[in-house]
């Protein structure tokens, strides 16, 4: 996994990408630009995370995030994924699998202004506790971001996010900032250092890069890779984002 993150470290001087659909996957920076009104979008992927010296397996696939366009800057969101954890323990292994908590949720964009290279939007999410008591928060949680981006040029763009959540009843301060380039009409690829500061003055710092192909104008393949800085974390991810709308119209015509 570590030579992947290397790999991903030196494409980003030769090779990135443009971009037609807006998504919120891989990276953990959420978009300041809502998708479009009357339009619905699907993101989905798998992922498979070790953590503590490989002593805590965790997959979650398919992760789904449905996205659908009320207005030119609001979009409601619907989030949930199946999720399968396993504990090595010397006594023997405690395994748990099923569907998580549902996320209900918006975004709204707040600023965005033809000749400024500046977009501002609000992401807040109810964590609604949905799954079994293995899984599930057991209470209501929620997770809110302000997501600011700047375009620097044609090539690289800066997207950041600041937040606050509580989730199980403990709150957090969140940061991520993602580093996009873009230099090719298919191929993308960011950099991405994110964390939280938790109650107890607890602090993650990670790290995370990933590679997308817009295969079509609706339709982003991605892979990223993740790891902590001050923790013991690792990870790996592939998916897609698919924006449906085209397809339901050229559909709907025939």
């Amino acid at each position: 996994m570590k030579y992947l993150a290397t790999l991903l470290l030196i494409c980003t001087t030769i090779t990135v990408c443009s971009q037609d659909i807006i998504t919120d996957r891989p990276d953990q920076t959420e978009a300041s630009s809502t998708i479009p009104k009357n339009s619905f979008q699907i993101e989905m992927g798998v992922l498979s995370q070790t953590s503590n010296d490989n002593a805590v397996k965790s997959f979650a696939g398919p992760s789904t995030l449905l996205r659908y366009g009320i207005s030119e800057k609001v979009e409601l969101r619907l989030f949930n994924q199946y999720e399968s954890n396993k504990i090595e323990l010397e006594g023997g292994n405690i395994k748990t699998n099923g569907l998580g908590d549902i996320e209900i949720g918006t975004k709204i964009q707040l600023f965005k202004k033809v000749g400024v290279n500046t977009e501002i939007a609000f992401l807040s999410h109810a964590i609604i506790p949905t799954a079994k008591d293995e899984l599930s928060n057991n209470s209501l949680g929620t997770i809110n971001k302000l997501s600011i981006s700047h375009s620097i040029n044609e090539q690289i763009g800066v997207g950041y996010n600041i937040g606050y959540d509580n989730v199980n009843k403990v709150s957090a301060l969140t940061y991520s900032i993602a580093i996009g380039f873009s230099l090719a009409d298919k191929f993308g690829l960011y950099i991405e250092p994110y964390g939280a500061l938790t109650e107890g003055n607890q602090f993650e710092s990670n790290f995370n890069a990933g590679i997308t192909y817009l295969a079509k104008n609706n339709l982003q393949l991605d892979v990223s890779y993740g790891t902590g800085l001050n923790n013991d974390m690792e990870y790996v991810s592939a998916g897609f984002s698919w924006n449906i709308t085209e397809f339901l119209m050229n559909n709907n015509k025939n």
